[in-house]
């Protein structure tokens, strides 16, 4: 199925962007461009005010579509998914708006990307966080796991390929609300609608200027993360390594 990546106006002031890609929103290289189209679009919408981002079954994103790059004899495929999830993480971190994160069930990969850039993570209590690269013959994200939990824990979820649970990340203060996976929308909206109902001029203001005293230069440092996913790739690590995961049953453990 083709991934699906859906805005809509739940209230005034906010844009609900909805990623729908059965079976676990993996994102072709395509899909993550469309996610950052539709990111950047609704931040330019001068009506709103804040983004909601969130997805549909199993869980909230399990990175890119790792049957997509094994498929391609070359490395158009994987040219296409490193450029695209820079896209996408990019135009969150961007976004002219603040962009709340909605996190169900696992958020791995491409994931950790998106929701390390939002602004605001509010979680369900059945969300779990991590990067499986190291199991795929892949880097990346790391800069973004970083902002996410401190430094030794990020060093030793990426070098295992462990994950975290949501109280765990709100325990370090990057999760802002734990909720029951069937309130996990009502939350994400009482948030947005308070962020929605201050001067949005203030607020992009705000958000523009958060941005300009980040002391991580996060495009940079991802983009030179991903140097090294292409090297595993010219080396024939990841090939392999993606073919025994595939093997294996990726649909039961997810993306990459």
């Amino acid at each position: 199925m083709a991934d699906v990546i859906t805005t809509s106006r739940a209230d005034p002031g906010i844009a609900v962007v909805t990623v729908n890609s059965p079976p676990v929103n993996a994102l072709t290289a395509q899909g993550w461009f469309d996610l950052a189209d539709a990111v950047t679009a609704a931040g330019r919408d001068p009506e709103c005010h804040v983004v909601v981002l969130r997805a549909e079954g199993r869980g909230f994103n399990a990175g890119v579509d790792i049957k997509e790059i094994q498929n391609d004899a070359g490395y158009a495929a994987l040219i296409g998914a490193n450029r695209g999830c820079a896209a996408a993480f990019a135009a969150v971190y961007e976004c002219a708006v603040p962009v709340v994160a909605a996190v169900h069930g696992f958020c791995l990969g491409g994931g950790i990307g998106l929701v390390g850039n939002a602004d605001v993570i509010v979680a369900a209590d059945d969300a779990t966080f991590g990067l499986p690269e190291v199991d795929r013959g892949a880097l990346g994200a790391a800069t973004h796991l970083a902002r996410l939990v401190p430094q030794h824990m990020m060093r030793t979820l990426y070098y295992t390929a462990s994950t975290v649970d949501a109280h765990q990340l709100h325990h370090h203060g990057s999760v802002h609300r734990v909720v029951p996976r069937g309130q996990l929308d009502d939350a994400a909206m009482e948030l947005a609608r308070t962020i929605g109902e201050k001067d949005t001029r203030v607020i992009r203001a705000a958000k523009e200027a958060i941005n300009g005293i980040d002391p991580q230069p996060v495009h940079r440092s991802y983009r030179f993360e991903q140097g090294f996913t292409f090297e595993l790739n010219l080396s024939g690590v990841s090939d392999s390594a993606r073919q025994e995961f595939l093997d294996h049953g990726a649909d039961d453990h997810r993306g990459q």
